[in-house]
């Protein structure tokens, strides 16, 4: 009890806020760039097929490429010192691991992109909408997963959780460090996937509502 009120008064919780914004930001960009890439993709899916088996090799790697790998690779490839015409364009770190989760992403929003469209051509608008919860379950992974940047130094949450439990040399304080992190990161997700929830539920009511009045029943 004492370990946690030391930390519910220290830096700790504002640190940790702080750094979990950085994992949104980086879930928030990959995903970005995941929409952008994705729907070329979804396009090509939900066409003919000789378009599908154009991309199905596109498809093949992006769902396949480990962001531990990726994120390296780019870590190690760009120069620090980048620039184009005086202009630094080195990604930071933050940028780094974006781009890592991007490959899962751009995916992602292929495969369920290209179920949307096909059921818009069916005629099924509401199917179409569960693109949407989708996504959102998408960015929470992509959340999640941006804690990878913590093995290049990104201050992300998983980092100042570690920073911080380094301080307290006792297991028991370790664990309410970690506890606080956890719980931080658990009340956020857990909202959202409420939240998610209650639309695929909206969504359900909405078709089943539909098919009742086209059926007259």
């Amino acid at each position: 009890m004492i370990t946690l009120m030391q930390l519910l008064k220290s830096d700790y919780p504002a640190d940790l806020a702080s750094a979990m914004v950085v994992n949104f930001q980086i879930a928030g960009l990959a995903l970005a760039i995941g929409l952008a890439l994705g729907f070329p993709l979804a396009l090509a899916l939900a066409g003919g097929k000789g378009w599908r088996r154009a991309v199905a090799p596109v498809l093949g790697i992006l769902r396949a490429a480990p962001t531990f790998v990726v994120m390296f690779f780019l870590l190690n490839v760009i120069p620090r010192d980048f620039a184009i015409a005086g202009i630094p364009l080195a990604p930071s770190g933050a940028m780094i691991v974006a781009l890592s989760l991007a490959p899962y992403a751009a995916s992602y929003v292929g495969d369920n992109g290209s179920d949307a469209i096909r059921a818009l051509r069916q005629g099924s608008p509401d199917r179409a909408l569960l693109f949407l919860p989708n996504i959102v379950r998408a960015f929470f992974v992509l959340v999640m997963s941006s804690s990878t940047g913590a093995a290049i130094g990104v201050n992300e949450g998983v980092s100042v959780v570690l920073r911080q439990a380094e301080h307290w040399p006792d297991l028991g304080d370790k664990l309410v460090v970690f506890a606080i992190g956890v719980l931080a990161f658990g009340i956020v997700f857990q909202a959202g996937f409420a939240l998610m929830r209650l639309s695929v539920a909206w969504l359900g009511r909405r078709r089943r509502t539909g098919q009742t009045g086209q059926t007259g029943v």
